[in-house]
């Protein structure tokens, strides 16, 4: 039992909170009753944690800015990583509750109860404020009963605040059927508000060492046209979701916030150190995207369309399944081949794409993009392949080693969506990172680099820059492995030189004797090394 809830408290509540969500994952999208991306919000909580635990994981100096306490600057780290990783509008607003408690107890020195009565409300009032239209009977309803019951308790014992927040949470998760007439037809409780009860009573286990014995939410029999995660509780009247980063000033972001606020719905808007989280439904995309313009830098830019979403069309008879996977580089489509997946080289058209799922010829066809353009063609061949009764699955893949990591835990015994979904986990929880030379002089996040040095970006960011190549790579997996793992994938690219495989292969060995080490020729361009940690 914990007296105070310390930065190691913070790393074990969010480990033990995504293993939860892990855990419940389908039974939450099973709440969900309308059949957008947006609504699959288990799949979204689970994504949106995983990216903040990786951003615990990556950051090896627990007093990196000098200025925050040890769990303060665990809990910013936390949030940030949750608010750049945001899935869907569950996403979004978790990512504003993680901030809440972040700004709220970084200055404290030691948190008892009283401080994290504070910090739920806090964390609800950020909840409420980044949602232009708040509705009752949703998240938002959730986290303000903990709010509101950890304030009641006047304790300053950590357990006892802990308990009446997930408890009060637990109750009003219950009561949401009674405030959404919505969610009373379809005969389930709110899927996000689901989501941070799991999470807040993974926070009882860690601070009183007892999990919470909760009944079973009802499950929809029916699924109507509704959207109930997060905020959206009705049938949206516009035609797509929008959903970007933005780096922008607050002032410009209030300004954007007012344009989407008139053309769309479903606003939220969340920010943290000058980078929000924009989602909006709207009809006028380009207009959207404008206003994030007008405002800042937009990017990471997602689009869907609603109409994309169809009644099925009847099934094919057979039942096989498929994968198809974008690859570039002879020795990494041959790793993928090996693995039985369709192969498509480079960087594909939708139409290239589409005509590997056809030729498949299989009912159930998961695609690997390997790629954020190959991932948008990707998304556009799901929607026109289930037209034509080909079930399609995009697993979000940024490199080739999470599809490796993927494809390995595939198993045709497995319902198809609960197969996507082991993918998926697969892929999220390797961590990557290629090595490749700047081309140019250029000021990047790890500092300025020049025409013709090493660069290890670590999940697409500049992590550290080298004059050598060699010393470079084994750099870069000390940083990676100091986050933990258990394996490490080697692709090694056309342009390596002789020597560097066992050069890292020996480096690993030495100063980490327990980490398995795989490499395979990858024969990729551009990248002497890509890096994969599992």
């Amino acid at each position: 039992m914990l007296d105070t809830f310390d930065a190691a408290a913070v790393r074990r509540w969010c480990a033990d909170g995504l293993a939860t969500l892990k855990r419940h994952q389908g039974e939450i999208d099973e709440l969900n009753v309308y059949p957008v991306p947006d609504g699959d919000t288990g799949t979204n909580l689970v994504l949106t944690l995983t990216s903040a635990q990786q951003a615990l994981a990556m950051d090896l100096d627990t007093h990196a800015d000098g200025t925050s306490t040890a769990h303060g600057h665990a809990l910013r780290l936390m949030a940030r990583g949750a608010l750049l990783g945001a899935r869907g509008n569950s996403g979004v607003i978790l990512s504003q509750i993680l901030r809440g408690l972040a700004d709220t107890l970084a200055p404290v020195p030691q948190v008892r109860g009283r401080d994290l009565a504070v910090a739920l409300r806090g964390a609800a009032d950020a909840a409420y404020t980044a949602v232009a239209r708040p509705v009752e009977g949703t998240l938002l309803s959730v986290v303000a009963a903990a709010a509101d019951a950890a304030g009641q308790t006047g304790s300053d014992e950590l357990r006892v605040v802990t308990r009446a927040a997930a408890d009060a949470a637990a109750d009003a998760l219950a009561n949401t059927p009674e405030q959404l007439p919505a969610l009373a037809r379809a005969g389930v409780v709110d899927a996000g508000g689901k989501g941070l009860c799991l999470l807040l009573d993974a926070l009882v286990e860690v601070v009183a060492g007892e999990s919470p014995v909760r009944p079973a939410p009802g499950v929809a029999q029916v699924r109507r046209p509704v959207a109930v995660a997060g905020a959206v509780v009705a049938p949206t009247e516009y035609a797509y979701e929008v959903q970007f980063l933005l780096d922008a000033e607050a002032a410009a972001v209030d300004r954007m916030r007012e344009t989407l606020t008139r053309i769309g719905d479903s606003l939220v808007v969340v920010g943290d150190q000058g980078t929000w989280q924009v989602h909006v439904h709207v009809d006028d995309v380009g207009a959207a995207i404008e206003a994030g313009v007008v405002a800042g830098r937009p990017h990471q830019i997602s689009v869907t369309r609603f109409a994309d979403q169809p009644e099925p069309a009847p099934p094919r008879s057979s039942d096989g399944r498929a994968a198809v996977v974008v690859a570039a580089g002879a020795g990494i489509a041959e790793l993928f081949a090996t693995e039985g997946a369709v192969v498509v080289p480079g960087k594909p058209t939708s139409g290239e794409l589409l005509e590997a799922v056809q030729a498949t010829g299989a009912a159930h066809v998961v695609v690997l993009p390997n790629d954020p353009e190959a991932q948008v063609a990707a998304n556009q061949v799901a929607a026109e392949a289930y037209r034509a009764g080909v079930d399609v699955a995009v697993v979000p893949t940024r490199s080739p080693v999470q599809a490796l990591a993927a494809l390995a835990v595939r198993d045709p015994q497995r319902r198809f969506a609960d197969d996507v979904i082991a993918m998926a986990e697969a892929a999220g929880a390797c961590r990557y990172a290629e090595v490749c030379r700047a081309g140019r002089e250029a000021l990047t996040v790890a500092g300025p680099c020049r025409a013709g040095d090493v660069l290890a970006l670590v999940e697409g960011e500049v992590n550290l820059i080298g004059a050598d190549l060699v010393e470079t790579c084994v750099a870069l997996v000390d940083r990676m492995l100091g986050g933990g793992g258990e394996l490490v994938t080697l692709l090694v690219g056309v342009d390596a030189p002789d020597g560097l495989v066992d050069a890292v292969r020996t480096h690993i060995a030495a100063r980490w004797p327990f980490v398995e080490v795989q490499a395979f020729p990858g024969g990729q361009p551009h990248h002497p090394l890509l890096v994969g940690v599992e």
